[in-house]
């Protein structure tokens, strides 16, 4: 539009992401408290003398003025970083720590996934994501439990929590033993559908307690029970978003145990897994970075 202004403006945010643009630039996509996700041009921030470079890494917490219209309703899609603030750089703890890097990836990716459209706030999700970053450089739960955690609550944001307490067909209530993904989770033996999982009781009740916040409970839950949750909670997660999550097949969930054979995405055997989507990745997510 001819004589229009970038307008400046301030909001913290989560990085989720970084690629190269140019021979000095980037593109920084960011989750922002009030605007949601967005990406913006970080000028410069590959030379040596860049002023806020190592501010702008994946997985840091940072307050940025930024130069666009929060609205997007006026000049391009891409915003400008003007300034930049670190509040807490999580991403440092992470780079000599492969499962918790992973595990960041993997949360990184999944705010991405959840808020496909840009500019439309989420603050619960915002939060939600923040406080996981938090978590892991903290190191106060088991990476994979604060992983799930955060899949578990970010689904029932997005309306996809599996049925746990209820038969996810029915709706009759109790604990039921078959987990079936295409079905919505838990299932009775009236609504079992072929194929479906056979997961351990502990299993589905680590996943109630992730999702309610019972750490107490989750924290003593033994290793196998903890890749069961995982697996489960993997595929019910690629299922709904129709694509597999690139870095969760890297995430380090630890020993397999004796004979069990991990299918991609930490799915289970018994698992069916997601519709559509692109296997393993040899590899850390190179998105992140790049």
């Amino acid at each position: 539009m001819a004589g229009y202004r970038r307008q400046l403006y301030r909001d913290d945010a989560v990085v989720l992401r970084v690629q190269k643009l140019g021979e000095s630039d980037r593109i920084i996509t960011l989750f922002t408290r009030r605007h949601g996700r967005l990406r913006a041009v970080a000028r410069g921030v590959r030379r040596t003398m860049s002023r806020f470079g190592a501010r702008l890494e994946p997985f840091g917490h940072v307050d940025l003025q930024l130069a666009g219209d929060p609205k997007g309703n006026q000049g391009s899609s891409l915003h400008t970083v003007s300034q930049v603030e670190a509040i807490e750089l999580y991403g440092k703890r992470f780079l000599g720590d492969y499962p918790r890097y992973t595990a960041a990836s993997a949360i990184a990716e999944t705010a991405e996934r959840l808020t496909p459209i840009e500019r439309e706030p989420s603050l619960r999700l915002f939060q939600l994501t923040l406080g996981a970053m938090k978590s892991l450089a903290r190191g106060e739960h088991a990476t994979t439990l604060v992983l799930d955690a955060y899949l578990l609550r970010g689904m029932a944001f997005a309306g996809w929590a599996p049925a746990l307490a209820a038969c996810a067909v029915c709706g009759e209530p109790g604990r039921h033993r078959a987990f079936s993904v295409p079905a919505g989770g838990a299932v009775c033996p009236d609504c079992r559908p072929p194929g479906a999982a056979h997961p351990a009781p502990a299993t589905l009740e680590l996943m109630s307690a992730l999702t309610s916040g019972d750490w107490g409970y989750a924290d003593a839950a033994e290793t196998g029970v903890r890749r069961e949750c995982s697996g489960l909670v993997a595929a019910h997660l690629q299922w709904h978003l129709e694509r597999a999550l690139r870095s969760l097949p890297l995430v380090d969930r630890g020993t397999p145990a004796s004979g069990a054979v991990p299918s991609p995405g930490g799915a289970g055997p018994d698992v069916v897994p997601p519709r559509s989507g692109a296997g393993p990745v040899a590899g850390v997510n190179r998105e992140m970075t790049e």
